[in-house]
């Protein structure tokens, strides 16, 4: 079975499998896990922020940045298609007591600094004001789309001139930096507090990375405490973190196959695939998705309803090149 549903589906290597039998551990809720420490300090290094938290889930990174940044009962403005928005339970709402504002970000989810400047709103005796804005890259929704440096830059400098901070949820941040070959740094310079995930194209088993200044850090641990986040002997996740950290290069091979994916899929009759910006591949099918993913399964291939003619795939680590022709052929046979 080739299993084409998402990045999240990868497996730990021999690698990580033994970073995390041989990790040196202690209790992380006081700070003495040193493989938790070692992966805090090493993907600040790389993010070229203050400080880094290790978070269970790139969910609970979003949701504790949205209550860090906040204030109950302001506004968090973020893409209308964005994960924070579409996909979290209506986390700011729950969790930190805040309404969302959305901007329509166009089909590739790039919100303008003239967008952010209508979406403020001042407090008042009748306004909430706005708390934070929330920014996406690569965009999920929008199917892996790749957001530069500059535009994410425009964005957020827009928010603060307003004195609002800005958050970025950068789960497959790592893939935006790679297919523009730029550093990681490069995004989180411009923003107050960015989130990435292990657990997606570099390969981690689980764990999403929560960075940005000391003091917004130093808040967000008592948040992660709060959301029940806190945990112990750590270093068993933390471990095999750190080397997923030297998948980040590799990250263009999952690119290159998924160019490869829909040029063949887009050959199939009855499907259409725009070309991807990064590891995403996004199908149009002419019959319902659901009957189309029925025959791709009984094929041997497995991938997502993404909307009632939208079908999505993703490359990843544990899928090779012979995996990408065996696919296309079986979507083929299958139709």
């Amino acid at each position: 079975m080739i299993d084409l549903r998402s990045d999240t589906v990868t497996r730990p290597d021999d690698r990580m499998r033994e970073a995390a039998r041989d990790a040196a551990v202690g209790d992380d809720v006081y700070g003495e896990d040193p493989t938790v420490n070692e992966l805090q300090e090493r993907v600040a290094d790389v993010l070229d922020t203050e400080a880094a938290l290790l978070v269970p889930s790139g969910t609970m990174g979003n949701q504790i940045a949205v209550r860090t940044h906040t204030e109950r009962g302001e506004e968090l403005v973020c893409e209308r298609e964005s994960h924070i928005y579409r996909w979290e339970l209506a986390g700011p709402a729950q969790h930190a007591g805040v309404q969302t504002r959305t901007i329509d970000g166009g089909e590739r989810g790039v919100i303008s600094p003239s967008q952010v400047r209508r979406a403020y709103v001042e407090a008042s005796d009748h306004r909430p004001g706005t708390g934070v804005l929330a920014l996406e890259n690569t965009h999920n929704s929008r199917g892996g789309t790749a957001i530069s440096p500059e535009a994410i830059a425009a964005a957020a400098d827009a928010a603060h001139e307003v004195g609002v901070p800005v958050h970025l949820d950068g789960a497959r941040l790592f893939n935006a930096a790679v297919a523009h070959g730029v550093s990681a740094a490069d995004y989180a310079e411009h923003v107050t507090t960015v989130m990435c995930c292990l657990s997606k194209g570099l390969g981690a088993p689980v764990g999403s990375m929560l960075a940005g200044p000391d003091s917004v850090i130093e808040e967000a641990r008592r948040h992660r405490k709060l959301f029940g986040g806190g945990m112990r002997q750590a270093g068993i996740l933390a471990a095999p973190g750190l080397a997923a950290l030297s998948n980040r290069e590799r990250l263009a091979e999952d690119h290159r196959r998924a160019d490869r994916l829909a040029a063949g899929l887009d050959r199939v009759d009855g499907l259409a695939v725009e070309p991807p910006e990064t590891n995403i591949v996004l199908v149009t099918t002419d019959r319902p998705a659901e009957a189309v993913l029925e025959g791709w399964l009984d094929a041997g291939v497995r991938a997502s309803q993404f909307g009632e003619h939208t079908i999505r795939c993703c490359t990843h680590l544990d899928v090779t090149d012979d995996d990408i022709g065996a696919a296309i052929d079986a979507v083929r046979n299958a139709s």
